[in-house]
């Protein structure tokens, strides 16, 4: 018996790595032109809003494409899929270093982001599909954080390489890693086709796909431009519009498609939707506190943006080390407690930044990172886990799309959101809202308290997590 389970680990252990590198290299990618976005808009002539497109237009092909590749994953093997949006990736990457205009950089970056979309949603498929429930959490665990550590090392990265040789180089280092990782992949991977439906069951709905994905990606515009413009402009009350009536018309063809692009019985699934939205607004918090605290550490204490990024490292290495043992924790306890605790102590490092950090030391900041990357491992795995344990077999592909694609919705609308709020707050020039705040930086003590707010509501959601003991009466009925 330890011999057979000895053996299925060594199987499993180079899938493992594959997964892992995969994800880093595209949460790095993501987060690794942040810095060098001056040195971009100097090179090519371009204003601050022209080459923050470099950022946007990459977020928004992965918010769209994160679901739609989650979904195609029902139709076509693992093995094809994985290595087909890697070497995407790649020469999205090659674009992108060779690019001679701020246009093509533009396009090299959304080239990358359909690839790199894949990344993360069949990774988690891939987990869920290779390990029983109940045995997922712990590699559930590390995928998070490979992701949490990608994300606080790309700005990090971007900036000292960046410095040092020029942003083109961020991307031949990328090209160099995704040209090492497509092979591993064609190895590791699992082939086979993902169920036994029959060819008229395993139709796509493609006007489904495309109708998820212009709501979607008008959402993600709406915001944006809000932030930038303000939310009662044109562009952003018009793309907001517009995401309503894709987002009308996408439940219209839940219920009337015959094989619809979401299956109905997932927005019947009480858990996996609690998981969902504490998932969304998880995300909008996190990524939120991610781009604001160095931001913070610029603006207010006057260091620079490498420095401000190393403010970032305690929380990274939180989430790197504390997601594994929630993802286990959550296989043996149900995901319930350890969301719970995750969010509470977000909430509470929050608070934290936004009544002692915000115009402190550095290091108050820095502690305040540490209590959120703590919170974030306990729930961002275990959450993962609830998410797929609600999942029948055949739904993994949409749902866990659905899923991951929220997180992106989250992390792009929380950015913005909270972005559009601190601008507010800082021409209002009033009095901070958190009463126990005395130092000389209020628009962010505000900004922090908006951010605990949303963590507030994730904690809400949570209540709908089921608990161990859900779980296991739900499994005995079927």
């Amino acid at each position: 018996m330890n011999i057979q389970t000895d053996s299925k680990n060594k199987r499993q252990l180079p899938l493992l790595l594959v997964l892992v590198f995969s994800l880093f290299t595209a949460c790095m990618t993501a987060d690794m032109v942040n810095p060098v976005l001056p040195l971009i808009g100097k090179d090519f002539a371009a204003s601050d809003a022209q080459a923050g497109w470099v950022v946007t237009g990459v977020m928004l092909v992965i918010a769209i494409g994160v679901p739609i590749y989650g979904r195609i994953s029902d139709y076509f093997s693992l093995r094809r899929l994985y290595p087909l949006a890697l070497l995407i990736f790649a020469a999205g990457s090659l674009v992108c270093a060779a690019a001679p205009t701020l246009l093509v950089l533009v396009l090299g970056r959304m080239l990358q982001g359909a690839g790199s979309a894949a990344i993360p949603v069949l990774s988690v498929i891939t987990v869920s599909r290779v390990l029983p429930s109940g045995n997922r959490g712990a590699a559930l665990g590390i995928l998070a954080g490979s992701i949490g550590i990608g994300t606080a090392v790309g700005p990090i990265f971007g900036g000292l390489v960046g410095q040092l040789f020029g942003w083109p180089a961020l991307f031949w280092i990328t090209l160099v890693l995704l040209l090492a990782l497509i092979p591993c992949a064609v190895c590791v991977l699992p082939g086979g086709r993902p169920g036994t439906e029959t060819a008229k069951d395993r139709r796509f709905d493609l006007l489904g796909g495309i109708v998820f994905g212009l709501a979607a990606g008008l959402f993600l515009i709406g915001v944006t431009q809000g932030q930038a413009e303000g939310f009662r402009s044109l562009s952003s009350l018009g793309s907001l519009a517009g995401a309503s009536l894709m987002t009308v018309a996408f439940v219209w063809r839940i219920f009337t498609a015959e094989h619809p692009f979401l299956p109905p019985a997932l927005l019947a699934n009480k858990g996996y939707l609690a998981a969902v939205l504490a998932g969304f607004f998880t995300m909008f918090a996190y990524v939120a506190s991610l781009v604001y605290i160095p931001l913070l550490i610029v603006e207010v204490s006057g260091l620079s943006p490498g420095a401000a990024g190393l403010v970032l490292l305690p929380g990274a290495a939180a989430v790197a080390v504390c997601s594994p043992a929630a993802g286990r924790l959550s296989d043996r306890i149900g995901a319930k407690l350890p969301v719970t605790a995750g969010l509470l102590v977000m909430g509470i490092s929050l608070l934290f930044m936004s009544t002692f950090a915000a115009g402190s030391s550095p290091l108050l900041a820095s502690i305040g990172m540490l209590g959120l990357g703590f919170g974030v491992a306990f729930t961002n795995s275990p959450a993962n886990n609830a998410a797929a344990s609600t999942l029948e077999n055949e739904q993994l592909g949409a749902g866990l799309g659905i899923f991951q694609g929220a997180l992106f919705l989250g992390a792009g609308t929380g950015v913005s959101v909270i972005g559009a709020f601190l601008a507010a707050r800082k021409e209002a020039g009033q009095d901070p809202l958190n009463p126990f705040y005395v130092l000389g930086a209020a628009p962010y003590s505000d900004a922090f308290l908006a951010i605990a707010v949303a963590v507030i509501i994730a904690l809400v959601f949570s209540a709908g997590l089921q608990s161990r003991k859900q779980k296991k009466s739900s499994e005995t009925s079927r």
